[in-house]
């Protein structure tokens, strides 16, 4: 992931379905017995060892050294570096680079596309989800919205990456690969944590923006983007982030 300043522990637990999610992908991926994998953006490791129960063997990069260090606790018989995705070398090319909900934390999409790109073998293929066009639209507007409220611009401070079927497809065109597969979707998505999810979710994810906040103005700033999201997102006692996602597949030729 693009951020490596992260409380893994805190993700692992709160947020967990952020890799439960991905077990699609993975079956998209179909790993074979034999095949070397590269899971791109890693974090602790979940999927990249539920991949690695096909028989593959299996290497799991990300940017966070606190996200690697819980995921080599939890799987001490994998291997996992930390390494900047849109920066990397492999001394033994993959055939596949898998990635679930980390490509839109790097804000350099080319050169990400690029490495995984020399990390392939020809012919092997990139399997990946991210978050397209369009995701938590929603919540973006409202922390948008009520960071303006104390005069503070959110633009600047957006650390994701949310680009378009059309858009991601051509970077991966342009690149040399082969797109088989796209498809953007929505899926609605249950946050943990039941009335306090969203706070929860917030403190996590939108740290970059809450950072800007001057601390004694953090929590009623974070309860406006709260009343703003909670007529759209808040039913049944619980909180339904607007996700949107983009699912790749596209093969070095």
């Amino acid at each position: 992931m693009a951020n490596a300043d992260w409380n893994a522990s805190h993700y692992d637990t709160q947020h967990a379905y952020v890799w439960k999610f991905g077990t699609g992908v993975v079956e998209l991926l179909a790993p074979q017995p034999g095949e070397r994998i590269l899971d791109l953006g890693c974090g602790t490791g979940h999927l990249t060892a539920q991949i690695a129960q096909s028989g593959a063997t299996l290497v799991g990069l990300d940017s966070s050294p606190e996200m690697i260090q819980l995921a080599r606790q939890h799987y001490p018989g994998l291997q996992f570096v930390v390494a900047d995705a849109a920066d990397f070398q492999v001394d033994e090319p993959f055939d596949a680079v898998f990635s679930n909900a980390a490509l839109h934390w790097m804000r350099r999409p080319a050169d990400v596309i690029r490495c995984v790109w020399n990390a392939l073998k020809p012919g092997r293929r990139f399997v990946a989800e991210m978050g397209g066009q369009g995701n938590i639209q929603t919540i973006v507007e409202a922390v948008t919205e009520a960071m303006a409220q104390v005069g503070l611009d959110a633009a600047p401070l957006n650390p994701w990456y949310f680009p378009s079927l059309a858009e991601y497809a051509g970077l991966l065109e342009r690149q040399g690969f082969e797109v088989s597969f796209a498809w953007l979707f929505d899926r609605p998505t249950l946050i943990d944590g039941g009335e306090a999810g969203m706070q929860q979710w917030l403190a996590v994810f939108c740290k970059d923006f809450l950072a800007a906040v001057p601390e004694a103005q953090r929590e009623a700033v974070v309860r406006a983007m709260e009343d703003r999201l909670r007529p759209r997102l808040f039913r049944d006692g619980a909180w339904v982030a607007d996700y949107r996602r983009l699912r790749i597949v596209a093969v070095k030729l």
